[in-house]
């Protein structure tokens, strides 16, 4: 006699959606969301990932920038798309943890409205100067700040370059250090080399090469320790600030409701990647390196709402706010 199975509607859905999950990606194209322009940390990051990835999958990855808004746009993007595992996040510190306390309102909760997969890598911002900036160390430049305007650039209001010099400019008595932001590094770069403003705040991953060949010099670090790459530059807390110490991370995130099959399969997926030789030689290059071990899943979420909470709370208590 045969016996009939019946399911409930429940049991039905929660088959259907580990039946689409296996099937995913089916050759379709992941587009991964970065909320900057080509040339800075999360689209270095996310495109060191991606190629792997595709392999990984079976499909192409492709990296879109939708910048603006201190990276608000893209994530915001990623916060409606639906939960299909085809369009996720290059998520990033700025977005996620800063600019919500700096900027008036954002279109989406960080951690209630995306599904959190793993970090990537982590990286230190820095301060630089021209070559031959007249401020060969940052206590003369602070020096100068207190007397007459000092502009120093970053990739955005409520950007962890401008929680960087603003809470510099608190701890020191800088009262003239004037943030201004530009709609990522690279046009922030270029204002810096021609002169147009005095000092740049960005992810060493996005400097390095200019560091390295002398055409910026590095005058301190958010880092906890001073650099090894770069040992004679101090760290913010040396002079003074330490409630400044950060490293802006990089993870993969996608919209709220994203099936755990899929989050499974892109955490199986990402772990052998990042112990890669090749991943980890490029993330030396960049002066970046993977958090061991990475947070990933409930561990990620939990430590992307730990530094959003943080870093709004630090904004409130400095009034660092968008102008």
């Amino acid at each position: 006699m045969q016996r009939r199975i019946f399911l409930t509607a429940p049991a039905l859905l929660a088959f259907a959606s580990r039946a689409r999950a296996q099937a995913w990606p089916n050759r379709q194209p992941i587009r991964l969301i970065a909320g900057f322009p080509a040339g800075g940390l999360a689209d270095a990051i996310g495109r060191l990932f991606a190629a792997p990835l595709s392999d990984a999958l079976g499909t192409s990855v492709v990296v879109e920038n939708r910048a603006g808004a201190s990276g608000t746009i893209g994530a915001d993007t990623v916060a409606k798309a639906a939960p299909d595992g085809l369009t996720l996040a290059v998520s990033h510190a700025i977005p996620f943890g800063f600019a919500p306390g700096v900027l008036p309102a954002i279109p989406y909760d960080p951690v209630a409205d995306f599904t959190h997969i793993a970090m990537l890598a982590e990286a230190p911002t820095v301060s630089v100067v021209r070559a031959n900036s007249p401020f060969a160390t940052m206590p003369a430049l602070i020096d100068t700040a207190r007397q007459r305007p000092v502009r120093f650039g970053s990739s955005g209001v409520g950007s962890a370059e401008h929680f960087s010099g603003a809470l510099l400019a608190s701890a020191t008595g800088a009262s003239q250090l004037d943030h201004i932001p530009y709609r990522g590094t690279a046009p922030a770069l270029q204002d810096l080399l021609a002169g147009q403003i005095d000092m740049l705040n960005a992810p060493i991953t996005t400097l390095v090469g200019q560091l390295r060949d002398g055409s910026l010099r590095l005058l301190a670090t958010s880092s906890e320790a001073r650099i090894s790459a770069f040992p004679d530059a101090p760290t913010l807390a040396e002079l003074g600030a330490p409630q400044a110490t950060h490293t802006q991370w990089i993870g993969l995130s996608g919209p709220r409701g994203l099936p755990a099959p899929i989050v499974e399969r892109l955490s199986e997926a990402l772990a052998p990647i990042a112990r890669l030789e090749s991943v980890q030689a490029r993330l030396v290059e960049f002066a970046s390196v993977p958090r061991s071990p990475a947070p990933s899943g409930a561990a990620f979420t939990r430590f992307v709402a730990s530094f959003r909470d943080h870093w709004v709370a630090m904004a409130k208590a400095e009034g660092i706010v968008a102008s």
